[in-house]
């Protein structure tokens, strides 16, 4: 028997889950699973989940054949995961080009505020805030251009995380990318899983930072670095 008849009826989340279990992979909510996805499949598994969208909508009892507010919610909700809030896991890095340090650059450079939205993967509720890069390169680090760091925060971002681990994330993805002497990261947000639900407040803000090389060596890079942030709010 064919395997493409084998393959009828099977979900497009099963084959996709199947080939990442066969790689001995993970597939953590804030993981990236793009290199499983076959060309076309993202269509299908968008289709599936609006399918299961209708069903989560019909067991909270809401008539979304009358009601035309939600008629086409199931659609719209499918759309938001897929393609725009958890993009980052079904999507490879962007493009991102790299230049030699041919100016031998070695001063401390700064990216941000960069504005950051994701969704704690407890709840699915949004995490809205800011990031600050810095930067300290060697002759041999790689340059990219400043908005290149807001693609790589996006991608990484555009999937259910936490923020302690996020941060780390894209500190990784950065280091790889520009194998710079020293990088610090801080990250401030509003998580609407307290500001929403729970304690509701509205006020509380998290902040976290993650520092690698010489501003994890050097204290006085460091005070440098969290000197010319601007005072978070």
């Amino acid at each position: 028997m064919s395997s493409s008849i084998v393959d009828q009826g099977v979900p497009i989340s099963v084959k996709i889950r199947e080939r990442v279990k066969a790689a001995k992979q993970r597939f953590h909510a804030n993981d990236n699973i793009s290199e499983f996805i076959q060309p076309g499949e993202l269509e299908g598994l968008l289709q599936e989940v609006e399918d299961k969208m209708k069903h989560v909508l019909e067991s909270l009892v809401i008539d979304t054949a009358n009601d035309h507010n939600t008629n086409e919610t199931a659609k719209r909700l499918a759309k938001m995961y897929v393609k725009e809030v958890f993009n980052g896991r079904y999507v490879t890095s962007p493009d991102i080009t790299e230049f030699p340090n041919a100016e031998r650059l070695n001063e401390l450079m700064i990216v941000g505020p960069i504005t950051v939205r994701s969704a704690c993967s407890h709840h699915f509720c949004p995490i809205i805030g800011k990031i600050w890069i810095g930067v300290l390169p060697n002759e041999n680090t790689n340059v990219i251009g400043l908005s290149k760091y807001a693609r790589l925060a996006e991608w990484v971002m555009g999937r259910p995380q936490i923020q302690e681990e996020a941060v780390v994330q894209l500190a990784d993805l950065i280091q790889q990318k520009t194998r710079p002497d020293g990088l610090a990261l801080v990250m401030e947000a509003t998580h609407f899983c307290m500001a929403w639900r729970g304690v509701k407040d509205l006020d509380s803000r998290m902040i976290n930072s993650v520092m690698r090389g010489a501003f994890l060596k050097d204290p006085i890079l460091r005070r440098e670095f969290l000197a010319l942030i601007p005072q978070k709010s």
